[in-house]
């Protein structure tokens, strides 16, 4: 029998890393469970059983990603470490809150940088580093604003590391569609091919147990975003348009 992994889960409150938690706490994985909300992640953990630790942090706040990890380098090298925090605020560039873009700025692609950095000196060599971009980083849609943009950056950090960190560490891509949370539930679209956390957790999952690089879901919506992000501009901002319409 495989021994049983050690994953640092990041974002794991609710959501997705939520039922990632308890999807690899079924599989026998010891976890590491973090995220801002101290409350949800006691919550959560009691329900998986004693052999977990949580520990709050902000991954903005390089000194509290810092302390975390002086907490978890005792524990023995880590087997993957998977980094899901995120903020969202839909809506119309012209309408955003500039402190509020700030923050989505620092939480989801600084936040991301300060893993990168953190992550590989807790991991086994060899070990797993999963970054959560998104289908909305693919290309610009409209009310996609600042979140579009800082994942479209994380997608741009994950593959400079894959290079980066070649033979040293698997660097993986996480690019999820519309998944039920709380986040979602905030847009006033509809939103095509929703997807259950739970389902959204079996994908990951089973995508970070194969080769490739990046994890995407559901198929039947990431691959007409794919192709619409490589059509020329003059194909692809006509079609991006009529969205708003």
């Amino acid at each position: 029998m495989p021994e049983a992994e050690t994953i640092w889960i990041i974002g794991a409150s609710d959501g997705i890393g939520a039922a990632l938690a308890r999807a690899w706490a079924a599989r026998g994985a010891r976890l590491i469970l973090s995220a801002r909300s101290a409350g949800r992640l006691e919550e959560l953990a009691a329900s998986l059983g004693p052999a977990h630790m949580v520990l709050p942090l902000d991954v903005s706040d390089r000194a509290s990603l810092d302390a975390a990890a002086e907490r978890i380098a005792p524990v023995g090298p880590l087997d993957r470490v998977v980094h899901l925090a995120a903020m969202y605020d839909p809506g119309k560039i012209a309408e955003l809150d500039p402190e509020i873009a700030a923050q989505i700025i620092s939480v989801n692609l600084t936040g991301s940088f300060h893993v990168a950095q953190v992550a590989p000196l807790l991991l086994r060599g060899g070990g797993q580093l999963a970054l959560c971009g998104s289908v909305a980083g693919y290309i610009g849609l409209p009310q996609g604003q600042i979140y579009s943009a800082t994942k479209a950056g994380v997608i741009n950090l994950a593959q400079s590391l894959r290079a980066e960190m070649a033979g040293r560490y698997d660097v993986r891509l996480i690019s999820p569609g519309f998944v039920d949370t709380r986040l979602t539930q905030r847009n006033d679209f509809t939103m095509p091919a929703m997807v259950a956390p739970q389902t959204a957790a079996r994908a990951i999952i089973k995508g970070l147990g194969k080769r490739r690089f990046e994890v995407h879901f559901p198929r039947r919506l990431t691959y007409a975003l794919k192709l619409l992000s490589v059509l020329p501009y003059w194909a692809a901002l006509p079609l991006t348009g009529r969205l708003t319409r």
